[in-house]
């Protein structure tokens, strides 16, 4: 690795610190400029009960972060001509049309303009594994709103929307698609992941401490109602294996280091390898959507599928910057104009952005 010495060092400096103030139990940084690797850094451990360090191929259960990888799967399989951003769901998938939801397309799944975030309120972590069984729900729901019209977050149910849409197009799950179109020619199918293969669940890094979690939402809210609390985000959910195994596209398991390979490639700064074209690039990390999200309660903008913001509050260039970070503090995202692929994976299951967000800050101030 030919990385600066003076960034690859700040880097390692600054989640050292982190590890040994206990803010965090183990960190992964990855980043890319040009294809070429200039940060490649690790600290503290995957498993404080055994004391197993953080490696740089650890894997780490990223939350949303693994929204990202599914819709960079959804525009790679539009740049093939598999999908089609009008794509109508009911077109492939006739039973998703009920209730007046004919007109959903792949681009309102992309934007959680769909109108279907919900679950059912006794979900279990087991359930997630039972593809058909969430799809069939799902299918059967009334729109919350008008689909098109608004949106909310689709914290899980996006993937399975997605995925089936996409099974139901070209035969192939989602898992597979990502294996065959990203992974594999990238040389990350054992790193880039939805569900974890038994023989690499040992490889995964445990999320704590015991108890930890996210603020569950209040109640009967509508972000209560799409996150049940069977499947909240919390460090027993993160851990379970039946959940690391599951194919939930809506997360995803993966290092940092294939995180930010796959962006760099989307970035097209891979040799050899093109998942899509400039003109398409510029399609994905568009802004095009702000307003209201009708789940969470907040303002918000949403690119195709991506967030477009970086997580250290850095100032890009609308339509520059693409990506997604997970509810842990784990991120995965690309800037076009610097040319930088950054991924943050960590094992403190909170809502903490702070050392995503200071090393996005170095990665800025070092390369822009």
């Amino acid at each position: 690795m030919n990385a600066p010495p003076s960034l690859q060092r700040r880097v390692q400096d600054v989640i050292d610190e982190l590890v040994a103030s206990d803010a965090e139990d183990g960190i992964q940084v990855a980043v890319l400029q040009h294809g070429r690797v200039v940060v490649d850094a690790v600290a503290g451990l995957a498993d404080p009960r055994t004391g197993r360090p953080v490696g740089p191929d650890t894997l780490f259960f990223a939350a949303s972060t693994g929204k990202g990888v599914a819709t960079s799967i959804a525009h790679v399989l539009v740049e093939r001509g598999d999908l089609g951003y009008g794509q109508r769901v009911a077109d492939v998938w006739p039973e998703f049309a009920a209730h007046g939801k004919d007109f959903v397309t792949l681009r309102d799944v992309l934007l959680h303009t769909a109108g279907v975030p919900g679950l059912w309120p006794q979900i279990h972590p087991a359930d997630l594994g039972d593809w058909h069984r969430v799809c069939a729900f799902i299918a059967d729901q009334p729109p919350w709103w008008p689909p098109g019209t608004r949106t909310g977050y689709h914290a899980l149910t996006f993937g399975f929307v997605l995925g089936e849409l996409v099974r139901r197009a070209t035969g192939r799950t989602l898992a597979a698609a990502l294996r065959e179109e990203i992974a594999a020619p990238l040389g990350i199918t054992d790193e880039l992941l939805f569900g974890v293969p038994a023989h690499r669940l040992a490889c995964v890094a445990r999320q704590g401490p015991p108890g930890a979690a996210p603020p569950p939402p209040p109640p009967g809210s509508p972000l209560d109602r799409a996150i049940p609390p069977g499947v909240q985000p919390t460090a027993a959910f993160a851990n379970c294996p039946e959940v690391l195994r599951a194919d939930v596209p809506s997360q995803g398991t993966m290092s940092a280091r294939a995180a930010a390979r796959m962006y760099a490639a989307l970035l097209g700064h891979v040799d050899g390898i093109e998942l899509v074209s400039r003109l398409r690039l510029t399609t994905m990390a568009t802004p095009t959507f702000a307003g209201a999200d009708q789940v969470v309660g907040i303002p918000t903008t949403l690119a195709l599928g991506y967030s477009p913001a970086r997580p250290g509050g850095v100032d890009s260039r609308p339509g520059s910057t693409f990506g997604f970070l997970g509810s842990n503090g784990c991120a995965a995202y690309a800037d076009i104009d610097s040319g930088v692929a950054v991924a943050v994976m960590r094992n403190r299951m909170v809502t903490d952005m702070s050392a995503a967000a200071a090393i996005d800050r170095i990665i800025a101030d070092g390369l822009g």
